[in-house]
């Protein structure tokens, strides 16, 4: 094939070259269902709970191959990602673990650049604009955090959309988690009560949920740190 243009001269940039000049976009992976069937899942059932001295959030621990094949029982599905709050992992275990690392970067990013910690309601839009604008496969995790204003819950769905609330729910066990929740939330619970009613959610959900099981994940944060803490079911309930 000839590589020169008519004129005799080398191919131009309007006959199909790279401007060397301009950034090289990438492209997502084109996976079939198959392919996904190999991706680490979480499957999961994650709740966090907001309290006048903090913020509860509670998962399950397994990971699934497809949602077929229980790949790890021992996942931490909640990781601190501020010193006053923490973030879910729901979805593919990668797509997760990459949308955290790249959410902390750009916190602390924000926070150098403008000599003041971030609020709550912030870092809740920026996960928004990451999730919707992010190579980070369905994510829906929950932000929980605490700031001068006081304790703060959020969902995050995989189109962006950040709603804040009292409490809420995301995973395969939403459904069954959510009844056991509404049936045992009370507006004025304590750190502790919240813990024992997230506990008793995600055990209800691990009963029917295949994508959920292996026993609880507990992160408490207040306005001093997030401690982050595993249990057996038996533990808390």
């Amino acid at each position: 094939m000839n590589d020169m243009n008519p004129a005799g001269g080398p191919p131009t940039l309007e006959e199909g070259l790279q401007n060397p000049y301009e950034p090289e976009l990438g492209q997502l992976p084109n996976t079939t269902e198959k392919d996904n069937e190999k991706v680490n899942e979480t499957g999961t059932t994650t709740i966090g709970i907001a309290t006048e001295n903090g913020v509860v959030v509670a998962t399950d621990r397994r990971a699934s191959l497809g949602g077929r094949f229980v790949s790890n029982k021992n996942v931490q599905k909640v990781e601190q990602i501020h010193p006053t709050a923490a973030l879910t992992l729901v979805g593919s275990v990668g797509g997760a673990q990459s949308f955290i690392r790249s959410l902390r970067a750009e916190v602390n990013l924000y926070e150098a650049r403008r000599g003041e910690d971030i609020s709550m309601s912030a870092l809740a839009t920026l996960a928004g604009n990451f999730a919707r604008g992010g190579p980070f496969f369905a994510i829906n995790p929950i932000l929980g955090g605490v700031d001068e204003e006081g304790s703060h819950v959020f969902s995050i769905d995989p189109a962006g959309g950040v709603m804040e609330d009292d409490y809420t729910v995301t995973g395969s066990g939403l459904t069954v988690a959510y009844g056991t929740l509404e049936s045992q939330y009370e507006d004025d619970m304590s750190m502790d009560e919240a813990t024992t009613v997230a506990a008793d959610a995600v055990s209800a959900a691990a009963e029917r949920d295949t994508g959920s099981g292996n026993g609880l994940v507990i992160a408490e944060v207040t306005e001093e740190d997030v401690e982050i803490d595993t249990y057996e079911y038996d533990d808390l309930l």
